[in-house]
């Protein structure tokens, strides 16, 4: 692998993530009589609540306050956060710190909130290791919009054609690909997610160490 840089996302790359953000917000929405069973799990996978209401709520959009929704939405994440140490990858620390050692600079763009991001890293103590950390709240447009990964390569401070993205959704992806970015994913055997754009795929984290 000669890359001089990879951009990580966070949730289902370094965090085994997706299926607590599922059954978390399944709960919060059943509770108030809203299903999202016509939704399959893949299409929440790379991006945040903020894009999905109109989806969610279908012809029904118009009777909700859906700026109360999301509010009430954070503060019921607040109540319920990750147990990030439980759900971590069992090989994430251990790359990381490899990669490190190769003095291969490591960043992160995920669509999650910079808090949460910052708890996720600091509950493994890895936070140091990443020379970049941006998050999704931090740009108008989400993933699949490519801004979190351009403005990551610009930070990051390499040419593009020595950086590499490991991703995960479609959205992700996609982004990465229209930031110009060399995009690998993280082969789903769960979600039935679309990975068709990806340059190449690695099974588990520790592959990143073995295409050397």
């Amino acid at each position: 692998m000669n890359f001089k840089a990879i951009i990580f996302d966070m949730d289902g790359v370094l965090f085994d993530t997706e299926s607590f953000y599922y059954r978390r917000r399944e709960v919060f929405l059943n509770d108030r009589g809203i299903s999202i069973k016509h939704l399959p799990p893949s299409f929440f996978i790379g991006g945040n609540m903020k894009q999905v209401w109109q989806h969610i709520l279908r012809d029904d959009y118009d009777k909700w306050d859906v700026d109360k929704l999301q509010k009430d939405y954070t503060a019921y994440k607040d109540k319920h956060p990750l147990p990030y140490p439980s759900l971590v990858f069992d090989d994430t620390v251990s790359v990381i710190e490899a990669l490190d050692k190769k003095g291969i600079a490591l960043g992160l763009a995920s669509s999650s909130t910079k808090s949460d991001i910052l708890k996720a890293l600091d509950s493994m103590n890895i936070r140091s290791y990443f020379k970049v950390i941006l998050s999704g709240e931090e740009f108008v447009e989400s993933k699949p919009d490519p801004a979190i990964y351009e403005e990551a390569a610009r930070q990051i401070c390499c040419p593009k054609e020595d950086i590499l993205v490991v991703e995960d959704s479609e959205k992700g992806i996609a982004a990465g690909v229209a930031a110009g970015l060399t995009t690998w994913a993280v082969k789903d055997t769960r979600f039935g997610m679309d990975q068709s754009q990806a340059a190449g795929f690695i099974h588990r984290l520790s592959d990143l160490l073995e295409k050397d």
